[in-house]
């Protein structure tokens, strides 16, 4: 099991809990609130320098609770949300993790590093994944760097971004791209 953060109080635990249809809009707006606009720029991982407009909706928050294939997670302290994020059961042993937010005045508390930790330990036992897969913008370096102390390799594959679908946000840049990092998960798994 892994260890809380230094942070935490023992009498006000972090609680982990599968999103309902009920939790959409909260997400949406926790989302929203992590990467877009200036309430963003209160934590580190916005992304407001680089992209306008939505960084979800809740027609896809919706899609994600509701998938056959995939869940959200969400991480609450007193009945109070402070982070989620996407799992999806890719088939054969990979999950894909996604759509991940922490309250940008949490960001640094380690309530990010512990829904992660969580997130490969649910995907190993709910999907029986070793494996799991994201894409980051790789513009983000610091987060990219964030993945990889937390065990997160480079693949060396890089995806477009979505230039024309402002359903991912409009970009302030002609250069954006994904990078795609992959770890080992589950048990056997190095740590």
């Amino acid at each position: 099991m892994h260890e809380p953060a230094e942070q935490e109080r023992v009498d006000d635990p972090l609680v982990f809990a599968i999103a309902s249809p009920a939790d959409s809009p909260a997400v949406v707006a926790l989302v929203e609130s992590a990467y877009r606009g200036e309430p963003s720029r209160a934590g580190w991982t916005t992304e407001a320098d680089l992209l306008d407009g939505q960084r979800t909706d809740a027609a896809a928050v919706a899609e994600a609770i509701a998938g056959p294939r995939t869940i959200v997670v969400l991480a609450s302290r007193a009945a109070e949300l402070l982070a989620c994020c996407q799992l999806s059961d890719e088939g054969a042993g990979l999950a894909y993790f996604g759509m991940f937010a922490v309250r940008p005045d949490r960001q640094g508390s380690g309530v990010g590093r512990r829904l992660l930790a969580y997130a490969e330990d649910l995907a190993a036992s709910r999907f029986g994944a070793r494996r799991m897969r994201m894409s980051v913008i790789a513009q983000r370096a610091e987060l990219v760097a964030w993945y990889e102390r937390r065990g997160y390799r480079r693949t060396g594959e890089r995806l477009p971004f979505p230039y024309g679908d402002e359903r991912f946000g409009i970009p302030r840049r002609d250069d954006l791209e994904f990078v795609v990092l992959d770890k080992a998960i589950g048990p056997g798994a190095p740590l």
